[in-house]
């Protein structure tokens, strides 16, 4: 004899269902509605009929039930093949009355257009010049083998092999001159220098300061190593911040993410929090999408439960029926379980909605799922990916679970408080004597929170700050 556990089909749904966040349950109950002939949305009644009774309303209402009731044993009939013989009839009907629309030109119409990237960019100027056969041939091979940010990673021996015929080396070369001097600028460079140097030759005026700092010196711009650029070039410390400012200004690493949509989606949240309209306190709802009304359809549970159906028709129903009633069980368990997390941290971080990062409090998912009496894993799966609409902006639900430290006076600070606090004593700083990793260390030592100078660069690192010797203004 042994023990095991074995997950359902229900649990294993109901496990995904909760993990989805909002667009993704969206898009899976639809294709649910579409699937399942038992499941329907539970579209409330009118206030008018609501109000005035049946006598007036009750026949238009039936009527549109009874047509909604056709419509679906009509699907349901296609699905189960119960009257072959007039589809076949349907089927090899002239095609259908004048007027009617196809739906797949309509879909075809209605779809997006895609858009442009790079590639065709350039494409679309390369083809507007004048060029013989062979170099017109490499240069839509060079800009097929260009990468999305616009530089030629590859040799020009290789582009050569890459059609057929074969190209030779001179007309690729040829073709890349010409390319370089496509839009955007820089575009077909085969390194930064080179990529800077093409956006500096369009610029006007006089950019010698900058063309020295890029031809020779862009190393230690980077590492701002200022002072030794200075006396290599003799100009002054001045001179040279002010060409970096104008580069900083003018000139991109990647010229080819110009073109093209690089837009971030839009977070959709899954849970809003606003202030309460009492004045005390705070209110947590379901963001729309949440909570669709679902029900099964009576007329698909009536056929599953008729005997005057036959048997393949009465387990098909049933197969659809218990499929539906499982989605409507998952569906209310994520709704009931989200917003119990979410009220809970609104609950253990209300400091947070007051202050803001700073008052962010140590809270893990394992001492919630204690007190909620669930596995650790239901709360990583109610959070993740979800987003919370506050007053304070949009947060991830993850981001509210974290750990931290507790001084010798009990006093606990979560993690992402002292990481908040590292770039506000960064912030603070004076720019000519900018505080190293093992001064910020000691400040928050005074502060009462003990970390080590590895940990405050690994929290620097994580909000982008340079090294201390790259932050100092000369």
């Amino acid at each position: 004899m042994s023990m095991e556990q074995r997950l359902t089909p229900q649990l294993i749904q109901s496990m995904a269902i909760l993990q989805k966040p909002v667009a993704d349950l969206e898009a899976h109950i639809a294709e649910a509605l579409e699937s399942n002939a038992a499941l329907e949305l539970a579209e409330p009644e009118p206030e008018e009929a609501a109000a005035h009774g049946p006598p007036s309303g009750d026949l238009d209402r039936n009527g549109s039930e009874t047509v909604d009731a056709f419509a679906r044993l009509d699907r349901f009939a296609r699905d189960q093949n119960l009257d072959q013989e007039e589809r076949i009839r349907h089927l090899h009907h002239p095609k259908h009355a004048a007027g009617e629309r196809d739906a797949k030109m309509d879909a075809m119409a209605n779809t997006a257009s895609r858009a442009i990237n790079l590639n065709d960019f350039l494409l679309e100027q390369w083809t507007l010049l004048e060029h013989d056969t062979e170099v017109r041939r490499a240069g839509e091979a060079l800009i097929n083998q260009l990468d999305p940010d616009g530089y030629l990673r590859v040799r020009f021996d290789e582009v050569a092999k890459t059609v057929r015929p074969a190209l030779s080396v001179e007309s690729v070369q040829e073709a890349f001159a010409r390319i370089q001097r496509l839009e955007p600028a820089g575009v077909g460079a085969r390194d930064t220098i080179e990529c800077l140097l093409l956006q500096l030759d369009r610029l006007p005026g006089d950019n010698r300061i900058e063309r020295t700092l890029i031809e020779k010196h862009l190393i230690d711009i980077a590492h701002n190593r200022l002072p030794g650029v200075a006396r290599a070039t003799g100009y002054s410390i001045g001179e040279i911040n002010e060409a970096i400012n104008a580069m900083r200004s003018t000139l991109i690493l990647h010229p080819g993410y110009l073109i093209g949509d690089r837009s971030v989606p839009r977070i959709r949240p899954d849970v809003i929090v606003e202030y309460a309209e009492t004045g005390g306190g705070l209110t947590v709802r379901l963001a729309r999408g949440n909570a669709p009304e679902l029900r099964i359809s009576e007329e698909v549970l009536a056929m599953a439960k008729s005997k005057a159906n036959r048997k393949d028709v009465r387990a098909f129903a049933k197969q659809h029926v218990e499929s539906a009633a499982a989605l409507i069980d998952a569906v209310t368990f994520r709704r009931g379980r989200l917003i119990e997390v979410a009220r809970s941290i609104c609950e253990k971080q209300s400091e947070f909605f007051e202050v803001g990062p700073s008052g962010l409090t140590i809270l893990r998912m394992s001492d919630l799922a204690v007190e909620l009496d669930c596995d650790p894993s239901t709360i990583s799966r109610t959070v993740a990916e979800k987003y919370m609409q506050s007053p304070r902006g949009i947060y991830p639900l993850r981001y509210f679970f974290t750990g931290g430290t507790e001084d010798a006076d009990g006093h606990t600070t979560s993690w992402d408080s002292v990481k908040n606090r590292v770039k506000e004593l960064v912030e603070a700083e004076d720019a000519r004597k900018p505080l190293n990793d093992d001064q910020v260390a000691a400040k928050l030592k005074e502060e009462g929170v003990v970390i080590s100078r590895r940990t405050v660069a690994k929290y620097r690192q994580q909000f982008q700050i340079p090294s201390a010797r790259q932050r100092r203004v000369f």
